[in-house]
C-alpha cells in the first residue's frame, strides 16, 4: 500500500527561484539560505519518496479570479512551468501521477471534500520554487507530482482547521491506494509578509518561530488560529501558512523535526523551510 513518508513545509518567495536560475546562490545575500539547504535535500531524497504532493497557490496565473476554487487538485499526466509575464522558469516540467491524483480526488470528494478536478494546469512560482528549495537545480525532476491548490488570495480562505482535517483526508487516501508508493507532502507558502499597505514589507520573527515550533509540538494552535489572528499576527499574504496545515494533518500526531531553516529577509518576507517525519 502506499504511505506517506513525510513532510516540508516552504516559502515560495520568487526570488529565490530567480536566484537559482541566475546562479546567485553563492552571492552574499543569498548564500546564507542556499548554504543551508543541502541537508534538507539529502533528507528528502533518503527518503526515497516515488511522489510529491505539493500544497500551494496560484497567483492569478492558471486559475483567475473568474474562477477562484478553494480546493483544486491537479488530474494530468504532465504540468508546464507558468509565464509570469517574464517567460517560464527555465527548469524541466513536472510528471504527474495522474492515477493516484484521480484516487485522492475520488476518496477525498466522497469523504467530504469538493475539490476542484483540474486536468490542465500551469504551475507558476508558488509550485516552482518549492520544488527547486527541495531539490536543487536537476535535469529531471526524481519525483512525479499531484498538485493541490488553495484559495490563500480572495476572501474568505478556509481556515487552518479545515486545511489540516484536508490533510488527514489525504492520508487516508494515500494509504488506500494499492500501490507500494512512497509519497511525501509539501505544505507551502509564508512565512509572515505583507505586500501592500502600511504594513507593507512586515516580519514577525516571534510568530513565525513559534508557528514552526508548534508543528512539532503544540500544533493545535496553529490549526485553531483565525484568519484575523493569521493576518494580524504574519501580514495579508501570511493566511498562506494555512497550507502548511494539510501537510501537517497528512502526517501522524506525534512529528519528529530534521530539519529548519529560517531566514531573514528573503525579498522583503521571511524564509522558512522545515522538514518532518512521522515519529513511530
Amino acid at each position: 500500500m502506499a504511505k506517506i513518508v513525510g513532510g516540508i513545509g516552504c516559502s515560495h518567495v520568487p526570488p529565490v527561484g530567480i536566484a537559482s536560475d541566475k546562479g546567485q546562490t553563492t552571492d552574499g545575500y543569498w548564500s546564507p539560505l542556499f548554504e543551508a539547504i543541502p541537508p534538507a535535500r539529502k533528507w528528502i531524497l533518503d527518503q526515497k519518496p516515488d511522489v510529491m504532493i505539493v500544497v500551494f497557490n496560484d497567483h492569478a496565473t492558471s486559475l483567475s479570479f473568474k474562477m477562484v476554487p478553494t480546493f483544486a487538485i491537479g488530474v494530468a499526466p504532465y504540468y508546464e512551468n507558468a509565464d509570469e509575464g517574464y517567460g517560464p522558469r527555465p527548469i524541466p516540467h513536472y510528471e504527474g501521477d495522474d492515477q493516484l491524483a484521480w484516487h485522492i480526488a475520488e476518496s477525498c470528494i466522497l469523504d467530504g471534500f469538493d475539490l476542484t478536478i483540474v486536468n490542465e494546469l500551469d504551475l507558476d512560482h508558488g509550485f516552482s520554487v518549492p520544488m527547486t528549495v527541495m531539490f536543487g537545480e536537476v535535469e529531471k525532476w526524481p519525483v512525479k507530482v499531484i498538485p493541490i491548490c488553495v484559495n490563500v488570495i480572495q476572501y474568505p480562505p478556509p481556515t487552518a482547521e479545515r486545511c489540516f482535517h484536508l490533510g488527514q483526508a489525504i492520508r487516508r487516501a494515500v494509504e488506500e491506494y494499492d500501490e507500494d508508493l512512497r509519497v511525501m507532502i509539501a505544505g507551502t507558502g509564508g512565512m509572515s509578509h505583507q505586500l501592500q499597505g502600511e504594513r507593507a514589507g512586515v516580519i514577525n520573527t516571534e510568530f513565525d518561530i513559534k508557528y514552526l515550533d508548534n508543528l512539532s509540538g503544540n500544533n493545535i494552535e496553529n490549526m485553531k488560529k483565525p484568519h484575523l489572528e493569521y493576518i494580524r499576527e504574519s501580514g495579508t499574504e501570511g493566511i498562506e501558512l494555512v497550507m502548511w496545515q494539510v501537510m501537517r494533518g497528512a502526517l501522524d500526531e506525534r512529528v519528529k523535526e530534521t530539519f529548519r531553516k529560517y531566514h531573514v529577509a528573503s525579498s522583503n518576507t521571511a524564509f522558512g523551510v522545515i522538514c518532518l517525519e512521522n515519529d513511530n
